[in-house]
């Protein structure tokens, strides 16, 4: 009997993690939940960088990553986010589980390869900031609010010509 009864709480502990996150969000502002920021492709965002110079912002996500999924719903479709993201850098999601290859500090990597020994990541979400040049500035592992974000693309924008050279 108590088998049967932890095998059932077990069960619906599994259900509700797995059920998708959008129906957390109420039904009206489903709609609003969806990002507004114009990702690109990593290896489009390089070649835009060095004709038009402008930070790259990488974002590193998986699918299985849960606290991604939130950024994704909760932060990405922040108005304020994103338009400093389409307007101010080149905005970029890579899967850190891809095995794609793209030039991460000047070395043909996959993106895999890139997250753990080039960009020595080991937790997501993460996120890279890379020169125009295609060098790495620095890297951030965290889940931020909305606010969060805003404060730490900020404080990138105000070391930004600094930066712009690496």
């Amino acid at each position: 009997m108590i088998f049967r009864l932890l095998t059932l709480v077990a069960l619906c502990v599994s259900v509700s993690f797995a059920a998708p996150l959008n129906d957390a969000v109420p039904a009206k502002k489903a709609s609003a939940r969806k990002s507004t920021v114009h990702w690109m492709d990593y290896n489009e965002a390089l070649e835009k960088a060095q004709k038009f110079p402008k930070l790259v912002f990488v974002d590193l996500y998986a699918d299985w990553c849960v606290p991604c999924r939130i950024m994704d719903a909760n932060v990405y479709s922040d108005p304020t986010v994103a338009s400093l993201l389409n307007s101010r850098f080149y905005a970029v999601k890579l899967d850190a589980d891809s095995q794609d290859t793209i030039m991460c500090d000047g070395q043909k990597n996959t993106v895999q390869r890139c997250y753990f020994d080039v960009w020595e990541l080991n937790a997501l979400p993460a996120f890279v900031l890379i020169a125009p040049k295609g060098m790495s500035i620095l890297t951030v592992t965290d889940s931020m609010s909305p606010q969060e974000l805003q404060y730490m693309l900020y404080q990138f924008l105000e070391k930004e010509k600094e930066w712009m050279s690496r």
